[in-house]
């Protein structure tokens, strides 16, 4: 899958969960949701992107994808 693909959903799930006022909370459910919902590969590939660079990910979807890399 396209890494700009991969991009554009997760900031989705990001905006989605940026209503919540927590933001803490809101990067652990994106985090949860792309556990739940992403196969491994797609995971691996938002990873290394985000430690390659990332500036394509907005702020809270970038705290949640830095959470999976513990994962």
């Amino acid at each position: 899958m396209k890494i700009e693909t991969l991009i554009k959903m997760a900031n989705d799930i990001g905006n989605f969960f940026n209503a919540e006022s927590n933001k803490e909370i809101a990067a652990e459910g994106v985090t949860k949701h792309i556990l739940r919902s992403w196969d491994p590969r797609m995971r691996r590939d938002i990873i290394a992107y985000c430690k390659q660079d990332g500036s394509a990910l907005s702020e809270l979807t970038r705290t949640a994808v830095s959470k999976l890399d513990q994962n």
